[in-house]
């Protein structure tokens, strides 16, 4: 039986014995994302959009291996006559033809809806907890990636960075560090802002979004209070951000007044010159004095010490990047794709394979009583890597109980709870570069000047 036949009978099973991976992937919703896509198709090839769906996630869970092996090990494409593998020209063909917007579509679908549904499980004082930051990630050096995508210049001669660039900004639930909603786009066109603009939407009502002091501007904030319902947000102040006390709250923690600019208020003529914020001041042992601001101004409802705990676990969103990019992706140099519609393919599979992994671990913190941070991100991979080869082998019928196994497995990996009295100021170690930078072929070809 093939491996996504496996999966749609899984599905069969009644939900109270189900633990496998298709259960939280509906057959409605890859439908869905087909049709949406306009990619659905009922010509029978060897490799099907539905199955190619399966392979995207396949590539993200198993970066160790090559694509054909992915497909040999899902047992995901039909058996040819002649009993070869499938070409990787073929695979390739079906990767193009399903294209990017239906895997965009799955995760999108599948994210809000898990994220939603864990929600109400670790609230603050009535409020879910969110974060947002950006990441990049190199994608394969090919002419048409590198023209699509961009990539950083440095140094006097702009020396173009070693791999074309794609960002990637996130919507994280700080508390079961599910991905809730995502932005992805060219590095050369994009700004973290810029994508985080159409991220403000799916920030739930009755929530608390946590960020870097990046996001403190106007642009964000705006759209974040005035749209939807009890939304806050608390941030670091910027050294350079203007405050003028109005009314004291308690010992460093005080009403203040900031400006607006000029050119946003040119922008929206409604706006008045101030606006008003709460600043909490607080100092960790090896760094220096920082105010959080927040629009949570009642001091006895939303105590100032809570609120300098919260903003530090705005740092699960860079755990989260780290758990991508190092556990998953495996620290490799840069993504396999070597298309720009199927590196964004391959992006949007790795994001819906992260909230597959992450969704198991939260099930599992649930049946052991902890929190979600206390599962090892690397241990939950390792063993759903398994799951997924052994369950290409065997019967649909007996996922149930493996699934089963693999959760009491998974218990001997909760880790330790974590130690706060850690301090480790920032700093970076200067590294050693031996060799020479590669010039691009355009500085190669530049003619010399001055005497011979």
């Amino acid at each position: 039986m093939h491996f996504a036949d496996a999966l749609d009978a899984t599905i069969a099973v009644p939900a109270e014995n189900l633990d496998g991976l298709a259960a939280k992937i509906p057959v409605a919703w890859l439908e869905e994302a087909l049709e949406c896509a306009g990619v659905a198709t009922v010509r029978k090839r060897r490799l099907a959009v539905q199955q190619v769906i399966w392979l995207v996630l396949g590539m993200a869970l198993m970066r160790n291996r090559n694509i054909e092996d992915v497909v040999d090990k899902l047992d995901l494409a039909l058996p040819a006559r002649t009993g070869k593998p499938m070409a990787q020209s073929s695979i390739s063909d079906a990767r193009q033809r399903l294209g990017a917007n239906a895997v965009e579509y799955l995760f999108a679908r599948s994210a809000g809806h898990w994220a939603g549904e864990l929600d109400p499980k670790f609230l603050w004082r009535g409020l879910s907890l969110y974060g947002v930051d950006g990441t990049t990630m190199a994608v394969a050096d090919t002419p048409v990636n590198r023209e699509y995508f961009g990539g950083q210049n440095s140094g006097v001669d702009k020396i173009p960075s070693g791999y074309p660039i794609v960002r990637v900004v996130a919507l994280l639930n700080l508390r079961s560090r599910l991905l809730a909603d995502a932005r992805i786009g060219p590095y050369a066109t994009t700004s973290e802002l810029s994508l985080t603009d159409d991220l403000l939407d799916s920030v739930p009502d009755n929530s608390l979004f946590i960020s870097d002091r990046n996001f403190l501007t106007f642009r964000v904030l705006r759209p974040l209070l005035t749209k939807g319902s009890n939304r806050h947000f608390l941030m670091r102040a910027k050294k350079t951000t203007a405050m003028d006390p109005i009314e004291s709250l308690g010992k460093n923690d005080s009403l203040v007044e900031l400006p607006i600019r000029a050119k946003a208020r040119k922008e929206d003529p409604t706006l008045g010159k101030t606006w008003i914020a709460r600043a909490i001041r607080y100092q960790i042992p090896g760094h220096e004095p920082q105010f959080l601001l927040t629009s949570l101004l009642d001091p006895k409802t939303h105590p100032a010490a809570e609120l300098i705990g919260l903003y530090h676990e705005r740092w699960d969103l860079e755990i989260g990047f780290a758990e991508v990019k190092t556990t998953t992706l495996e620290q490799r140099p840069a993504l396999r794709s070597k298309l720009p519609t199927t590196t964004l393919q391959e992006v949007w599979g790795i994001l819906l394979a992260y909230n597959l992994v992450r969704l198991e671990m939260a099930a599992l913190a649930e049946e052991a009583d902890v929190m979600p941070n206390r599962i090892s991100y690397i241990a939950a991979l390792h063993l759903i890597r398994d799951e997924w080869l052994w369950s290409a082998l065997t019967s649909p019928g007996a996922l149930p109980a493996r699934m089963r196994d693999l959760r009491a497995s998974l218990s001997h990996y909760i880790l330790r709870p974590r130690r706060t009295e850690r301090v480790y100021p920032r700093a970076v170690k200067n590294r050693t570069k031996p060799y020479p930078a590669r010039k691009s072929a355009a500085a190669k070809t530049k003619p010399a000047t001055g005497e011979a």
